[in-house]
């Protein structure tokens, strides 16, 4: 796609309005990448050859190849970078480079490429341009519809390495950093529960409209959330069965009086309604809770939601360490910060969770185990989803400290 400024040239500026513009044609051709196009964060730099992105959903900018790239070619580059940090190509490198030793510049190389063979075989088209010097398996003579992991185990990439010198996306593409990357601790990165909700709301868009998107895509969309572990099933189930039990979300009510009324002349009795079930998630933030751990809670926050009709108004989510949080209605699950990072005790959670007004009729833990347990078993239903652990867990502050199992009152389902 090109290379960075020459030496001399006169400085330019960033073209943000021709850049915008480029990203409203990707999100008109491809709708639905659109949350996920709006979610990157636009960073201008003159050391990053064309368009690249981070980690944390930063995309880095040439403004001199915004200048020379025309309009459509643009929206192509933007939905070619989003697609490698939706398909977590930054993890993925990261985990091939660790378990195969392959971290010199020719090895992130090899990733760049392959990521690129995964996703440019089925991005452009049908509004998108393809550029002169995209990136196919067909340079090597390898088949479409593969995954990265599968192209570095099938070619060196050697006979390329040449001529894609100048290729490079950034660490969102192979898992290893960049000079000019911001890191971490830089400003308007996306944190990790943030980006797996924008990958979750792009896969349950492709999946609720799926001729828009295509195969490659689907699959995607079908295999982002869903691994094939029944724990998932499970806990939807629990929740469900939890909340359908007789006293879950029912209610006596005038509206309608109840039959047996006629048995009692004059009086008029009410009847037994049922109303939609209220569901509070409780999640343990403590520090022996990894941030994979809360990214995945937030998921499965999601998860119970379609579980109770899909109506996200009637679940809450407080995040608690040896203290709760306040309860936070699901609508604005994307946007939750699961703060915490202490010891562990989720009674506090509990407690806030039945002064929530209305009172839910079930409440979700998701946790380690590592927390005592309330003494007495509340007045709804529990449900406890359980990270798993070692059979002897490490207190940070006591090596022979092993927790309480979770109580009999509480339906227990062991995640991952």
């Amino acid at each position: 796609m090109g290379s960075g400024e020459p030496a001399g040239t006169p400085v330019l500026r960033l073209d943000r309005e021709k850049l915008l513009a480029a990203r409203l044609h990707a999100v008109k051709v491809r709708p639905y990448l659109a949350d996920a196009l709006f979610a990157l964060h636009v960073v201008e730099d003159r050391s990053v050859p064309t368009m690249a992105v981070d980690a944390y959903w930063r995309c880095y900018v040439s403004p001199a190849f915004v200048a020379r790239t025309p309009v459509e070619e643009l929206a192509g580059v933007w939905v070619h970078e989003v697609s490698h940090l939706l398909r977590d190509h930054h993890g993925r490198g990261e985990r091939h480079a660790r378990e195969h030793d392959e971290h010199g510049p020719g090895e992130r190389l090899r990733r760049n490429i392959a990521a690129d063979f995964e996703i440019n075989d089925d991005i452009y088209g049908e509004g998108l341009p393809r550029p002169a010097g995209a990136v196919l398996p067909s340079l090597l003579r390898l088949p479409d519809d593969l995954l990265m992991e599968e192209y570095l185990r099938m070619a060196s990439m050697s006979s390329l390495a040449a001529e894609l010198a100048w290729l490079d996306c950034g660490s969102g593409a192979d898992g290893q950093e960049r000079p000019w990357e911001l890191g971490a601790d830089g400003a308007h990165g996306l944190s990790r529960q943030q980006r797996d909700a924008v990958r979750f709301r792009v896969a349950e868009g492709i999946k609720g409209r799926p001729g828009d998107a295509p195969e490659g895509w689907r699959r995607w969309a079908e295999e982002a959330f869903h691994a094939p572990q029944p724990w998932r099933q499970l806990l939807g189930a629990a929740v469900r069965s939890a909340a359908g039990a007789p006293g879950g979300g029912e209610n006596h009510s005038y509206r309608r009086p109840s039959r047996r009324s006629a048995s009692v002349p004059g009086v008029v009795l009410p009847s037994l309604r049922r109303t939609p079930p209220r569901v509070c998630v409780v999640i343990d933030t403590s520090g022996s809770v990894s941030d994979a751990e809360l990214g995945g809670a937030l998921l499965e926050v999601a998860a119970i939601s379609r579980a109770v009709g899909g109506r996200r108004d009637l679940v809450s989510v407080i995040s608690c360490d040896a203290a709760a949080g306040i309860a936070v209605p699901i609508c604005r699950a994307e946007n939750i910060e699961l703060v915490g990072g202490g010891g562990t005790d989720l009674r506090s959670g509990f407690a806030r969770a039945l002064r929530s007004r209305p009172r839910p009729d079930v409440v979700v833990a998701l946790t380690d185990g590592q927390t005592p347990w309330p003494s007495a078993q509340p007045p709804c239903r529990t449900v406890v989803g359980l990270f798993p652990r070692p059979a002897r867990p490490v207190h940070e502050h006591d090596p022979d400290y092993v927790p309480d199992t979770p109580p009999a009152w509480a339906r227990v389902v062991t995640i991952g």
